[in-house]
């Protein structure tokens, strides 16, 4: 009798530009989610609320809002880092 193996999900692992790309939109989105939580964004409202469990998952809206932002076209920040980790990647190949 065989033994049953655990499925192992497959993992994404960008590859090259590809993950440089990804690292430098993963870092805007995390700069503007600090961002809107100074704004205020995710803050429990005065009074009348959602409780504890909107306290719990606020910072997962902001997280996602800033994240759509990015892909929206964000401020151009993830663009930069983009450019200077690819910079710094070819720097270190010649």
């Amino acid at each position: 009798m065989e033994a049953i193996r655990p499925v192992v999900a497959p993992t994404y692992q960008p590859q090259g530009e590809n993950a440089l790309r990804d690292a430098a939109m993963q870092l805007e989105a995390n700069f503007l989610a600090e961002m809107l939580k100074s704004a205020g964004l995710g803050a429990s409202p005065d009074g009348f609320g959602g409780g504890p469990g909107e306290d719990q998952f606020a910072s997962f809206l902001v997280a996602e809002q800033a994240m759509a932002m990015v892909r929206a076209g964000g401020i151009g920040l993830s663009e930069s880092i983009y450019e200077a980790l690819k910079e710094r990647n070819n720097d270190g190949k010649e």
